[in-house]
């Protein structure tokens, strides 16, 4: 096992909103009443922190670009990211983008002895984005994906309608998404490091305004597996010049047609705990959680929905015993608003079309999510 490194909570203040962040303390220097978190070397180290954070920021950004913001070499950036990618604890992910996606969240209870086989046959589904293993009133928690609303509406009542082991189901249309993880950071870069760290470069003034379908596809197929796929290997699997699978990225991107999104572990990070809030609130306070949702740390995804539950919230938090903490800041930052019930996450089984194991690390087995 390799040497712990220490770290104690510290109250800070994103604006109205309290939170805890973590800094690095010496082992000698703890003080009573310090919360202690223990992070193990061997799996993500302050630098490999740095540089996830930095990928959360631009996941395409070079090694040589990233290098002063990081604080260690090109070479070393990669070294390191090939290891956190081999062991499963970051990855990088390209999504298709777009305003006509059709999001749902839907709670299934199982017949007992068959919660394996339900999962185990739901994460082969393209438009099953993710999949929880959940304690409390709901034992699965899908996010379904869709092209449009016809198609998850078909997705919807057929799927689940036929799946073998599952008792109930209870769905959420999503209405909109407030803010997502696309937004979530590591904090482990100041905020004058994160304004160093590369943006993509625009598209070519040569290159074409449109992809042509073939292309695009075979973009989105590789790139769903590995967000950060060499352009060199894409043109060389599907025999087209280097330059315009690089534009064609270029070009998705600048368009919204592709979302790269970076991921880490939760368990190698200090926020280890996944939770779910089913929540009501007040329609005349919907402007203000659309503005103040966003600028909570913790919340890793934040969704209007159509159902009993009109704000459902998905927050990563340092221990159990913060659950119901965030609840109470919860309540500070949007008065009126009701917390009806909360889940826990045991296990994410499926996380943006990639496959985890037992400790929520990425397999390198993806099911690809369906394009436009």
């Amino acid at each position: 096992m390799g040497s712990a490194i220490l770290r104690y909570r510290k109250r800070c203040n994103y604006g109205s909103i309290a939170c805890g962040a973590y800094v690095s303390v010496p082992l000698f220097r703890m003080k009573p009443g310090m919360i202690v978190f223990m992070s193990h070397e061997s799996e993500l180290d302050e630098v490999d922190l740095r540089l996830v954070h930095a990928l959360q920021i631009e996941p395409r950004a070079s090694w040589k670009g990233l290098s002063p913001v990081v604080g260690a070499d090109p070479s070393a950036l990669s070294r390191r990211w090939q290891r956190i990618r081999d062991e499963g604890l970051g990855w990088v992910t390209g999504l298709p983008g777009g305003q006509n996606e059709s999001l749902a969240l839907i709670e299934l209870e199982c017949v007992p002895g068959t919660l394996d086989a339900v999962s185990a046959s739901l994460v082969l589904d393209p438009e099953v984005l993710t999949l929880d293993y959940t304690v409390g009133a709901r034992e699965l928690l899908v996010t379904a994906r869709c092209s449009n609303l016809a198609q998850l509406s078909d997705f919807m009542l057929n799927r689940f309608g036929r799946l073998e082991g599952v008792r109930s189901s209870r769905s959420h249309l999503v209405t909109e998404t407030v803010t997502d993880a696309r937004n979530w950071r590591l904090r482990s870069l100041s905020s004058a490091e994160q304004r160093r760290v590369p943006r993509p470069a625009p598209p070519r003034l040569r290159a074409a305004r449109q992809v042509p379908e073939e292309l695009r596809r075979a973009v989105m197929k590789e790139l769903s597996h590995d967000g950060r796929a060499p352009a060199s290997g894409i043109a060389e699997r599907h025999g087209v010049a280097a330059q315009r699978v690089t534009d064609a990225i270029a070009t998705l991107r600048a368009s919204g047609e592709l979302v790269l999104r970076t991921d880490v572990a939760r368990s190698a990070t200090p926020w280890p705990v996944y939770t779910w809030y089913f929540m009501q609130l007040r329609s005349s306070h919907i402007d203000m959680a659309r503005q103040t949702l966003p600028r909570i740390p913790e919340i890793r995804m934040a969704t209007l929905c159509a159902s009993q539950f009109n704000l459902i919230i998905a927050a990563w938090l340092p221990d159990l015993a913060d659950v119901h903490g965030f609840e109470a800041r919860l309540a500070r930052v949007l008065p009126g608003a009701v917390v009806v019930d909360r889940s826990a996450v045991l296990r994410i089984r499926k996380h943006l079309g990639h496959l985890l194991d037992e400790q929520g690390r990425a397999t390198g087995e993806t099911v690809l999510v369906p394009l436009s």
